[in-house]
C-alpha cells in the first residue's frame, strides 16, 4: 500500500492568496502529531510532495494552499494515492486550489466563491458522532472567514455543519450553507472545513478538536 499509518504530509504551497496563518497550522499539525503519535512532514515543493505520496502517508494536509499548486506528475500522484485507499484533508483555502482541474473539485466537495469580512458567526453541528464534530455542542460560536462556494456540496457529501447566516452579515448561500463536510471519492476518505483563516484559530482547543477529528476519520487513525 502506498500509505503509512504513521505519517501526515502537510502542503501549503501558495500560487494566489497567501494566508499568515499557515506557520500557525503547521505547528498545530505538528504539534498534534507530537500528543498523537504520528509523524508529520511539512512542505511546499511539488517534487517533494509527488514524492512524498509515493513514500507513502497515511492522510495528506492541503492547508490553505492557493491557486495552481501541483504539477501533472502531482496530479497523476494525487490521483493514484486516492485510488489506493489514501486519506485527504482540506482545510479553509483548499477551496480556493487547482479551479482547472475536475478532479479536484469533486475530491474536495466544492470550489470557493467569494466571502464577506472576517466576523463572528453561528456554526451548527449537524453530526455528533463524527470525529471531527462530536466533542461540539449544537451551536458552535466561531470568529472566521465565512466561505461561500461556487455550488452547494450538500447531496455529495455528508454534512458536519453548517453556518447560520443570520448570525453574521454578507453570506449569499442562504438557509443552506454547509462549512465542514466528509465523504468518500475515488477511493479516499475525504475530510474538509472551510474554518481556520487567522492565526488564533490555531490554537483554540475546539478547533484543533475538529482538526485532529477530521484527520483521524481520513487517515483510519483511531
Amino acid at each position: 500500500m502506498p500509505h503509512s499509518s504513521t505519517r501526515i504530509l502537510v502542503f501549503s504551497r501558495t500560487t494566489g492568496f497567501r494566508h499568515e496563518s499557515i506557520p500557525d497550522g503547521i505547528r498545530a499539525f505538528a504539534e498534534l502529531g507530537a500528543e498523537h503519535h504520528f509523524a508529520v512532514t511539512a512542505t511546499e515543493d511539488p517534487a517533494e510532495f509527488t514524492a512524498g505520496l509515493a513514500a507513502g502517508c497515511a492522510a495528506v494536509v492541503f492547508l490553505s494552499t492557493s491557486g495552481t499548486v501541483l504539477t501533472p506528475e502531482g496530479h497523476e500522484a494525487l490521483k493514484r494515492y486516492c485510488a489506493a485507499g489514501g486519506g485527504f484533508v482540506g482545510v479553509h483555502g483548499a477551496a480556493c486550489t487547482e479551479y482547472e482541474w475536475p478532479f479536484y473539485g469533486e475530491l474536495l466537495g466544492a470550489w470557493f466563491r467569494r466571502h464577506p469580512e472576517f466576523q463572528p458567526g453561528e456554526v451548527v453541528i449537524e453530526d455528533h458522532d463524527h470525529p471531527a464534530t462530536a466533542h461540539l455542542g449544537k451551536v458552535w460560536r466561531v470568529t472566521d472567514e465565512w466561505y461561500d462556494f461556487r455550488a452547494n456540496p450538500r447531496g455529495r457529501v455528508n454534512v458536519l455543519a453548517s453556518v447560520d447566516e443570520t448570525s453574521y452579515r454578507g453570506g449569499e448561500m442562504g438557509e443552506d450553507h454547509p462549512v465542514a463536510w466528509y465523504h468518500e471519492h475515488a477511493g479516499a476518505r475525504v475530510f474538509y472545513t472551510s474554518l481556520g483563516h487567522a492565526s488564533e484559530a490555531y490554537s483554540d482547543p475546539d478547533f484543533r478538536a475538529h482538526l485532529l477529528g477530521g484527520l483521524r476519520y481520513a487517515a483510519g487513525i483511531s
